[in-house]
């Protein structure tokens, strides 16, 4: 049986990250793989997350399973840091996952029961998990517009002519903040527009919410997300805890699926803890628990938004540096755009073999389609990187 298996692509970030490793040159730059970094190079755990596990440790009294969609208090907690109260709570199902990802490939088995016909449309380009695992499971995939590279913005008019082709039925994969990989967002103009669309014809927003709290403000990257969710009738949206909270490796998400009344919402949580049951029954709980003790006690929530603030302001900074840098480099603005975008990443907007060269020859490693990650930059390495980018041309 095993014979029968047939080798699969290699991670292209995985790829560059032993690649990284094995570069010896000392002024090599990791811009590929997805983490925050801080000025050191390292992922610290957030002071407010220390301060909840010590306080769990010594409170926590079993290791028992938790519920199927997990516990109803991160539940609450969750949907309100996302939602606030933009939707009445008796229309929302909600359940726990094994991090972002395992909230959108629960999202996408919901609307494989649900619609086995659905389109899913992605943004072009989105982040690769996204067609992977749509794919994966042999749904219906098409492309919307959303990056000019030329510009380094938001290619809006063919975003809306794309999305008009959309139909009753079909789902809309939308990006909350901090779009993955162009770090180019909609101003509420224009998420305003792209709500008239989704009334107009019928489809359904899925919301990729994994980066609240580093574009603009917890509050403020929220609001495209309210404003979907608020104004028609279904919604999906997946949430990461990752990046926020620092906590990757405690796989920390939730999926969260809005109905039209809160009559549906009894069937719709059935469903979302089937599915659960199915992929890895009880999901897990450190993580979550953590989260729900911060968002709950007024000091932690405190510190945690103190931090994160400061991780917000920090990439801007970055952004900032660079974009600076670059203008004195190249003795223009063209790169001026980088301090526009949020989130941790911006795109270059060049060729792959343009990254391939800031490889070989200066030990920049991105990803192919020049994603960079923003967050691991530092003081030393922005003049380093901005020299090289002049340097090859771009």
């Amino acid at each position: 049986m095993l014979s029968n298996l047939k080798l699969q692509p290699q991670d292209k970030i995985l790829q560059l990250i032993q690649m990284f490793r094995e570069d010896p040159r000392d002024t090599k730059i990791d811009l590929g793989v997805g983490v925050y970094k801080d000025a050191n190079g390292l992922t610290p755990v957030m002071r407010a997350i220390k301060s909840a596990e010590q306080q769990l440790w010594q409170s926590e009294t079993t290791k028992s399973y938790t519920g199927l969609a997990g516990e109803p208090a991160y539940q609450d907690a969750m949907i309100g840091l996302v939602l606030g109260a933009a939707v009445p709570r008796n229309r929302i199902a909600a359940a726990a996952s094994v991090g972002g990802t395992g909230a959108i490939r629960q999202a996408l088995e919901l609307v494989r029961m649900a619609s086995p016909d659905a389109t899913i449309w992605i943004s072009n380009p989105t982040w690769p998990n996204h067609p992977s695992i749509i794919k994966y499971l042999g749904m219906k995939m098409a492309e919307y517009r959303y990056f000019d590279a030329d510009s380094g913005a938001v290619d809006f008019d063919g975003m809306c002519e794309d999305l008009a082709q959309a139909k009753a039925g079909d789902v809309i994969l939308l990006h909350g903040c901090c779009h993955n990989p162009t770090g180019a967002n909609l101003n509420m103009t224009q998420w305003s527009e792209v709500v008239r669309i989704l009334q107009a014809t019928g489809a359904t927003p899925f919301i990729d919410i994994a980066y609240q709290g580093f574009g603009d403000g917890l509050e403020e990257d929220a609001a495209a997300t309210r404003l979907v969710a608020s104004s028609v009738p279904e919604c999906l949206i997946a949430a990461s805890c990752s990046k926020n909270f620092g906590i990757y490796r405690e796989r920390t998400g939730i999926l969260m699926a809005i109905g039209e009344t809160a009559a549906s919402q009894p069937v719709t949580q059935a469903n979302l803890a089937f599915l659960n049951r199915q992929n890895f029954s009880f999901p897990p709980d450190h993580g979550a628990r953590l989260v729900t003790m911060i968002l709950t006690d007024d000091t932690l929530r405190t510190e945690w938004q103190t931090e994160l603030e400061q991780v917000r302001l920090g990439m801007l900074s970055l952004r900032t540096q660079l974009a600076d840098a670059l203008r004195v480099a190249s003795g223009s603005d063209r790169f001026g755009f980088l301090a526009q975008h949020r989130g941790m990443f911006s795109r270059l907007g060049t060729t792959p073999e343009m990254v391939e060269k800031l490889r070989a020859e200066h030990g920049i490693y991105m990803v192919s389609d020049s994603r960079m990650n923003i967050a691991g930059l530092n003081a030393r390495t922005i003049p380093i990187l901005a020299k090289a980018i002049i340097d090859c041309g771009i």
